[in-house]
């Protein structure tokens, strides 16, 4: 469970990001967030595992405060939590698998995994989370290799890798084709509803939130304006979560 507690960011700047969320995120709910860009979706996503910090309010992650958790404890905290980049994060020079093992350094002393000394336990469970997304047999074939897809595939093992209790995904399929992006989307309902991992995805494309989703979150001016399910979600909801009408050919998978 997650839950956001009048929870508010303030930039440096003076800019607003968040205005007093509070909302509550169940465990095994696959969770899109919607909204304009500037809306407050990636500070939101980025805040449940502190990438973020908040200006005020708390959020809880399974119990516990990661706002005001130190060290050790905010180590523990992030470890159950994986991220998924728009732009991939991987070292594109290593080994896919060697990618994938990276979910694995909060496990281990900071001496053993400069190293890259990972027990026989964790290459199978690194090998495994490929073959859960089709990929296994690139295993030992650099990261810059792969097609965009692929990689962002990698990004998905690697969280399984963690054995990530929560997935947070960042505009995940912005930068992929429309096939490779169902592929994408597809491998991340999958897991979701086969393994329980709570799972929170920040989208532009509004079909794919309402077909993927069993919650729709959308953001205006860092408010939440819509929460409901994808059959809530109708043209005059996203026209007041965007602030506009949305066109028809917005609806069919362009990007607002």
């Amino acid at each position: 469970m997650i839950q956001f507690h009048n929870v508010s960011k303030t930039y440096p700047n003076g800019s607003i990001g968040l205005r007093h969320i509070n909302l509550t995120i169940e465990e095994g709910e696959l969770v899109v967030i919607v909204g304009s860009s500037g809306a407050g979706k990636s500070t939101l996503l980025r805040s449940i595992n502190r990438l973020h910090d908040i200006t005020e309010g708390d959020i809880q992650v399974g119990g516990k405060s990661i706002t005001h958790a130190k060290d050790k404890e905010l180590r523990r905290i992030r470890r159950d939590i994986g991220m998924i980049f728009q732009s991939f994060n991987l070292i594109k020079r290593a080994t896919v698998l060697n990618n994938v093992l990276s979910g694995r350094v909060a496990y281990h002393s900071t001496f053993r995994t400069m190293l890259g000394m990972f027990p026989r336990e964790d290459i199978e469970l690194s090998l495994h989370a490929l073959e859960r997304v089709n990929i296994r047999e690139k295993a030992y074939i650099r990261a810059d290799q792969l097609s965009g897809g692929q990689q962002q595939r990698v990004s998905i093992a690697r969280a399984l890798a963690q054995e990530a209790k929560i997935i947070l995904a960042d505009e995940p399929v912005a930068s992929l084709d429309p096939l490779t992006t169902r592929q994408v989307m597809d491998d991340l309902k999958r897991i979701n509803q086969e393994m329980r991992i709570t799972t929170i995805i920040n989208l532009h494309f509004i079909d794919l939130a309402r077909e993927y989703a069993t919650r729709i979150i959308g953001l205006r001016a860092g408010e939440i304006v819509f929460d409901g399910s994808p059959e809530q979600a109708t043209d005059e909801a996203f026209a007041d979560i965007y602030g506009r009408s949305i066109r028809h050919d917005e609806m069919l998978g362009g990007e607002v």
